[in-house]
Parts: structure tokens; sequence; C-alpha cells
């Protein structure tokens, strides 16, 4: 399936945000590629970071001259279900697939191979989903694989099996060096994503827009610790919860818990119940997700309403959303996984822990100095600016775009 609507997108409406020398840049490098054709392939186009990622960097290309498409793959719910364990797999669960799963997999990405319109001069295949569609197919393409999740320590029975499914890849990206393949090293790239500072996401409000935000949610008004997360075990929202329980017994504080229930991830609804029921009854703990009605412009403001951010991820691939937190000009209290040591520096624009006990300690140190919370704002904020902002992450695409040709 193509995806064909996009938001309007011109490199010149960044020029008042971005750092000038990232679009000096762009220019220069875009004028090298006008007319290269480039299709990107995931696994869904609504609900995590890789779709929001693509609704902007694919109109954005298109703006300086790349001809860029975006297909994503038609897959039945039996194939998420066992790439949500290949997922888990790779990030380090202890799991099994079987040579049943394995057939599933292969097939599925066969059949998508045919399906897909992938006529261009490079494909750019997201996350482990659509993986072997090249490996099963005859594509002539320059090729990269976009992996956005975390590499460092996989089931070694499972990537053993996964793995050959890359070897025709000729550019890896991933979000941090620590990721790197032992065996694909050499053909590895970091490369952390990005945030839109002009999407519905994180665009400026009035306070009046909060507000009405705020009061159709009927979200009370007192410090607000805000965890945006998908329902997903590696994000640990139980320790979320129990951070905040801690926190809760010195300062009326409320926890919200903000996410999307994506369409290629089955296990999100088995968590989500979970994550319910260890919640209880307690009326502080709110959950905010798209199934009542949030969607990007709403996640806007609660990020901007709330006092700081939280995030407990034990595994993260790059974790975005503290980025959009710190973006609002709010601190973040975060686990030093994966990605999220790219953007908080401990004792500068955050805190980095993973006690639960320290993460507390860490929110209520914030609670009680406003001033540094304000300073930690402002530094986060430009931390983000100067590099996770969409403009840098289309110039290390155009980058990478113009070796492989060249």
């Amino acid at each position: 399936m193509r995806v064909t609507e996009f938001p309007e997108k011109n490199l010149k409406d960044y020029i008042d945000i971005s750092d000038p020398k990232v679009l000096e840049e762009i220019e220069e490098i875009s004028k090298k590629l006008k007319g290269l054709r480039v299709v990107h392939v995931n696994a869904t186009n609504f609900g995590g970071g890789v779709a929001e990622l693509l609704y902007t960097i694919v109109p954005l290309m298109r703006s300086v001259g790349i001809d860029t498409k975006w297909e994503v793959m038609e897959a039945p719910s039996e194939f998420f279900n066992i790439t949500k364990k290949l997922h888990n797999a790779l990030q380090g669960a202890k799991l099994k697939i079987s040579d049943d799963e394995w057939e599933s997999y292969m097939k599925v990405n066969k059949e998508n191979s045919k399906k897909l319109e992938l006529d261009a001069d490079i494909i750019v295949i997201h996350d482990p989903q659509p993986a072997a569609i090249p490996y099963l197919s005859n594509i002539n393409s320059h090729l990269i694989w976009r992996c956005h999740i975390d590499l460092s320590s996989p089931n070694e029975i499972v990537w053993n099996e996964f793995s050959k499914f890359l070897k025709t890849y000729e550019k890896m990206l991933f979000h941090t060096e620590e990721y790197f393949p032992e065996d694909f090293k050499e053909i590895s790239i970091e490369f952390p994503p990005s945030i839109d500072p002009l999407s519905e996401k994180n665009f400026e409000m009035s306070k009046k827009e909060i507000l009405e935000v705020i009061k159709r949610f009927s979200i009370p008004n007192k410090p607000t610790l805000t965890v945006v997360a998908r329902f997903d075990p590696w994000k640990d929202l139980f320790s979320a919860i129990d951070v905040y329980r801690m926190v809760k017994k010195y300062s009326d504080i409320q926890l919200l818990i903000v996410s999307a229930m994506a369409n290629d991830d089955p296990e999100g609804w088995i968590f989500f119940e979970k994550v319910l029921r260890y919640a209880g009854l307690d009326d502080d703990i709110k959950f905010l997700t798209n199934l009542i009605g949030v969607g990007s412009r709403e996640v806007n403001a609660i990020q901007r309403y709330s006092t700081l951010g939280l995030h407990t991820a034990i595994k993260e691939g790059f974790g975005l959303v503290v980025s959009e937190m710190m973006w609002k000009g709010n601190p973040v209290v975060a686990r030093p996984a994966g990605g999220v040591k790219m953007q908080v520096d401990d004792g500068e624009n955050g805190f980095l822990r993973w006690d639960k006990e320290e993460l507390a300690e860490a929110v209520m140190d914030l609670l009680k100095d406003k001033e540094k919370r304000t300073v930690f704002g402002i530094k986060g904020k430009e931390k983000v600016r100067r590099n996770f902002l969409v403009t840098s992450h289309l110039l290390r695409y155009l980058k990478v775009f113009h070796e492989l040709i060249s």
C-alpha cells in the first residue's frame, strides 16, 4: 500500500528554527541529488515513531527535489504476532521462533516484494518486519536497512537466523553506535532520529489552546508527571506507576500515561490491560490514548501542560518522546537506556537513573525547585534544536544517499 497524503513541508519553513549551517548543507548536497528516486518501506502508516518520522521526512525530501515515496507492507495479524516476537528477541528476550513462524515471515515478505512498488534508485527498509524483502526478490536498487530498535544484546539464536536476510544491504543505519552488529560494523552508521518542530505534536501552542485540551480530558490543575510510551513490556510502565506512588507520599501530583495503539503491535492490547489493572482505581493516574481522541495535537498540549517528563523504559531504540518533552521546555527524568543517553545530559537538562527509588528522588528534586526546572528546560530545548530536529535528520539521509550513488 502506498501512503499518498502528507502534510505540506518546505525547507524554508525551518529558517527561524533550525541551525543555519544545517540548512546551507542541505541546499548544497540536494543539488547533487535532484531527481533521485527513493522508496521508504515499513510495516504501518499509523502509531509508533517510524510512521511519525516518515510523515515528515518523505514530504521534506520531496521539497528538496528527491522523488520520494512511502510503501507500507500488507500482512495479516498473525504476521505481526511473529514480528513482535522477532522484535523482542532482537532486543534480547529469550524467545524461540519456530520453523513455521520463520516460513510465515518469509512468505509475507515474498508476497510484499511483488505487491509493493519498489522501482527506485534507493530503497530504505525500516525495521525487521519488511527486512527480508530484498533477500527474497530481485531488486537492483541501492539498499539501506534502517533499524529503530536496540540491537546491543540480541538473542543470538534468533539473530543468527534473521541476519542472513540482511546480507543484501549496502548500508545500515542505527540510532547509536552501541547497536552496531559485529558482523555488519563496516556498513553501519550512527543515525539518530528527529522530531519535527512544525508538526501538530510539536508546534507552539497558546495557553488558551493548551487549557482547552486539558479541560476536554478533565485533567486537574496540579503538578503533573507525564509518560508518553507504547504499551510494551520494554517501556516498563509498571515502574512509572511505582515512581509516581513513591512521590505521591510527599507531594500531591498526578501521573498521565499517554499512548497510541499501533496497528502492527497486537501485544499492546494485552499490556494495556495489565497496566490498567496495576494502576487500579487511583483517580490521579489518567490514561490518555487515541481510543478516547488523543492525537498529536492533544499530546502536544499535554506535554506543554506537564511539570516534567518521566521515561522508565528498560530497553529503548532512541526514545523520541524524550526530545519531544524537552522541546516543550520541560526536564525529563529517565532511565539511561539506549538513545535516551544521547538526549538527556544528567544533571544538566534532566536526570538519568536506573533505580526506581532514585528516579523518585530525582522527580522530587525537580518538583521542589522551579528555578532548576526552568534552567534544565532551557538547556534541554537547545540540545534538541542543535541535534534532533528533522532538518539534521534530513541532512544525514542526504549524505548517505550521496555516498551510495557516488
